[in-house]
């Protein structure tokens, strides 16, 4: 009898703590996906409104549509770019970084963690229109410091334009990692560097044997969030560039809003672009952590 009523009471603990969650993540989450990616294969573009009065199931004609558009190409890679330089870029230099301010290899080491942080408190659409006025102009600080640099050249706002948004992205992004490594590197024993230190293990070597096989775990759980930000990008690039010049600067998150949302909405175009994407960020996701588990250490 005893054994029944706790579990009657264990189901209900279960219920009170499990179904709202469960409820509100289906609701958010869920839904919304399987809405999204059943809407990609349907011609639903804004019913009566917008002259379409009748859904259709089109099948993956969206998705082959997206593969046969050359834009869609131009901003997987620019997409690449930026998920290149939050990768090798903002998780390296964050390490390193952290490195330094954990070691207290500086003075003021308060000083430079709030500095380096500091980026990521200010609004994306600040630094947006900050930067576009410093380096987005023809008589922008940049574009005057190229024509110091080479003044025999003429340099255009179509000469490499992803440049300037990478290095904003690189700024801005790698003070949240340094954060991240810094609370981990605080968790390592200290006695094991100094074991280390007494045996005659050089920095290097314990840079390279202890501290980063220790933070393997830590380095993959940055690369998920530095893949999944990069693709979702859209705030910044949205204020900076708007995809421009010549779409030259367009991610595949503007590109799905240029569909949806600028013109005639292609709401199925749109979504299926959402789906891409996802797809895009799960395949980079589990390459991420099958290096992990093929090269990694364990924590």
């Amino acid at each position: 009898m005893y054994k029944i009523s706790a579990k009657r009471e264990q189901w209900k603990a279960y219920l009170i703590l499990v179904v709202p969650a469960a409820l509100i993540y289906f609701s958010v989450m869920a839904f919304p996906t399987i809405f999204s990616i059943g809407l990609s294969l349907t011609n639903y573009n804004g019913g009566k409104i917008f002259g379409n009065p009748k859904l259709v199931f089109t099948g993956f004609s969206s998705y082959l549509r997206i593969f046969q558009d050359p834009d869609f190409y131009l901003a997987l890679k620019n997409n690449l770019f930026i998920v290149l330089i939050s990768v090798f870029g903002q998780i390296p230099l964050g390490f390193g970084l952290a490195y330094i301010l954990s070691r207290r290899l500086v003075k003021g080491v308060d000083f430079f963690q709030t500095m380096i942080y500091l980026p990521n408190v200010i609004s994306p659409v600040i630094i947006g229109i900050l930067f576009k006025s410093f380096y987005l102009n023809q008589d922008s600080v940049y574009m005057e410091l190229l024509r110091k640099l080479n003044p025999a050249a003429e340099f255009t706002l179509s000469n490499h334009p992803m440049i300037p948004v990478l290095v904003v992205m690189l700024w801005m992004y790698t003070g949240m990692y340094v954060i991240i490594f810094l609370a981990n590197l605080q968790r390592i024993d200290t006695s094991v560097i100094e074991a280390a230190k007494i045996d005659g293990a050089s920095e290097a070597q314990t840079l390279w044997y202890i501290l980063l096989p220790a933070l393997s775990g830590v380095i993959v759980t940055c690369a998920i969030l530095a893949i999944s930000g990069s693709l979702k990008s859209f705030d910044l690039l949205f204020v900076m560039t708007g995809g421009g010049p010549a779409k030259q600067t367009s991610v595949l998150s503007l590109y799905m809003y240029s569909k949806a949302f600028v013109g005639a909405p292609n709401y199925p175009l749109a979504n299926a672009i959402s789906t891409v994407m996802v797809i895009i960020s799960f395949i980079l996701i589990g390459l991420t952590q099958g290096m992990e588990k093929r090269f990694g250490g364990k924590e």
